[in-house]
């Protein structure tokens, strides 16, 4: 997986980080990372994306569930959608909420460029996001959410629209506009590695893979 593809699906996993509220304080920004953490299955949000010299367009979805024991689990998806199509790819991670890391994701499914898609289960899948160079401390966003410092209300207009946003920072100065009104709470991001803006959202999300992938159970695949 090229640099340029990893820092646009980091670059979303960290907006995804990012949402947080205001001061009104604690009970507002409580709110927005309720909402972040809120899975409805179908919801969707879609982004430009700017990384270094490279564009693109992100889309965060939640695509399905499925039961494990007493434990609904989710299908969270991200599609990255480069200039250069050998930087586009589908992440796909299956957990009962982002919040709780990589320890919490029981399985993957990676395509990226032109290679088929890929399915790791258990522990191995953990280390296959590590592998496409994805941080563990942007998807454990839900902690880094609550953690997050409340600048103030803002207005923010993209080309999704308008909103009354929470402006925060995270401790990486990783600057966020959060919105309840928004699918992962998420309408604009600016951090070291590039910026996010909401283009659009929607309730109507299904898998982007066209593919079955290649179930490699617990071994490690190369993306």
């Amino acid at each position: 997986m090229s640099r340029p593809g990893r820092l646009i699906v980091t670059l979303t996993l960290a907006a995804v980080a990012a949402p947080t509220l205001p001061a009104q304080g604690a009970n507002e920004l409580a709110q927005v990372c309720k909402t972040v953490g809120d899975a409805k299955i179908g919801q969707w949000a879609s982004f430009d994306a700017t990384s270094g010299s490279e564009g693109g367009k992100v889309r965060l979805a939640i695509i399905g569930s499925q039961r494990s024991g007493d434990t609904t689990l989710y299908w969270f998806e991200v599609n990255v959608a480069a200039k250069d199509p050998s930087h586009s790819g589908v992440l796909q991670l299956l957990a009962p909420s982002l919040s709780a890391g990589t320890a919490g994701v029981h399985s993957v499914i990676l395509k990226w460029g032109a290679q088929p898609a890929v399915k790791v289960s258990g522990q191995m899948a953990a280390m296959l996001i590590q592998k496409t160079g994805q941080n563990n401390s942007v998807i454990d966003w839900a902690a880094r959410c609550a953690s997050a410092r409340v600048v103030g209300r803002e207005s923010v207009t993209v080309s999704g629209g308008a909103f009354q946003a929470l402006h925060v920072t995270l401790d990486d100065g990783t600057d966020v506009w959060a919105s309840r009104e928004v699918p992962f709470g998420l309408v604009k991001l600016r951090g070291k590695d590039g910026e996010l803006a909401l283009t659009a959202r929607g309730s109507d999300a299904k898998s982007s893979l066209t593919e079955k992938p290649l179930d490699m159970g617990g071994m490690m695949s190369k993306p």
